[in-house]
């Protein structure tokens, strides 16, 4: 089962597609992650910011937008655009996963941070979402890595590297429900 309210009329389907390049393309990440910490934001703006090539960031936006989860918010040049917080349940026979902003930050850091790409490699995203989990329970107190490691099935070393990887996303999704 997926659920995520959208503004757009393309079909759930589609939506989960972009969804799913979100989580495939750290570049894709970083540019819907921005805009959604930093919105209502231009091209032009994004451009200077990311560094990222005007064409990429242009049909970054196009697909995002169709999708619903990017939308103008300025009528008139330069356009600006503001970012959909994802909320994107998805369950199978046993398990469910929720893809959240958060999630996506932190994929989005994978071309930057070697820890999160390694993470990534061995235990895959949905890994990757569980620890994220625990980071937010490593920020506020309520576990530490030892505890992380033993319930993640991980070296203690392995735990405590990736909950501070994830410390910066947990700091700027501190708010946010994962």
């Amino acid at each position: 089962m997926a659920q995520s309210p959208s503004r757009s009329d393309r079909p759930p389907i589609q939506q989960l597609q972009t969804v799913a390049d979100l989580l495939e393309k750290p570049a894709l990440s970083r540019l819907y992650a921005h805009i959604l910490q930093h919105g209502p934001i231009t091209v032009s703006e994004l451009v200077n910011e990311l560094g990222i090539p005007q064409g990429t960031a242009y049909d970054y936006m196009q697909n995002l937008q169709a999708a619903g989860l990017v939308e103008k918010t300025r009528k008139q040049r330069p356009y600006e655009y503001d970012a959909e917080s994802i909320a994107l349940t998805l369950s199978t026979d046993k398990e469910t996963q929720t893809i959240t902003p958060a999630l996506i930050a932190a994929v989005a850091r994978r071309d930057e941070d070697e820890d999160i790409d390694v993470y990534i490699e061995r235990h895959g995203l949905d890994g990757l979402a569980v620890a994220l989990k625990y980071a937010y329970e490593y920020v506020d107190g309520t576990v530490n890595h030892r505890i992380a490691a033993r319930e993640l099935d991980l070296s203690p070393l392995e735990a405590e590297i990736i909950l501070q990887a994830l410390e910066p996303v947990v700091s700027e999704y501190a708010d946010a429900v994962v």
